[in-house]
This record gives C-alpha cells, sequence and structure tokens, in this order.
C-alpha cells in the first residue's frame, strides 16, 4: 500500500525570497552540458528498453 504524501512545507523570510529568484532566473544550461545530459540520458533508456 502507497504511503500518504506530506504536505508542502511553506517557505517564509529569506527562503522564500531566494526560492522566487531562482524561479524567475532559472541556472542556464551550456550546450555541452546539455549535449552530455541527452546523450546519458539515451544510454541509460537503450540498456532499459533492450
Amino acid at each position: 500500500m502507497a504511503r500518504p504524501i506530506k504536505e508542502t512545507p511553506i517557505l517564509f523570510g529569506e527562503d522564500a525570497k531566494r526560492f522566487e529568484e531562482r524561479m524567475k532566473n532559472p541556472p542556464k544550461e551550456s550546450i555541452t552540458d546539455r549535449r552530455r545530459r541527452e546523450a546519458n540520458y539515451r544510454a541509460a533508456m537503450s540498456m532499459i528498453t533492450k
């Protein structure tokens, strides 16, 4: 049987400000990092689907 989902904590103060800033300005991913991540994903998926 599945466990119940816990409530999401509410952020206050500096934590809330940092979270909101990060959501407005997400970190950029370089092209080489993206290609590496996609290659790793394809490799992992090929192991699972075969």
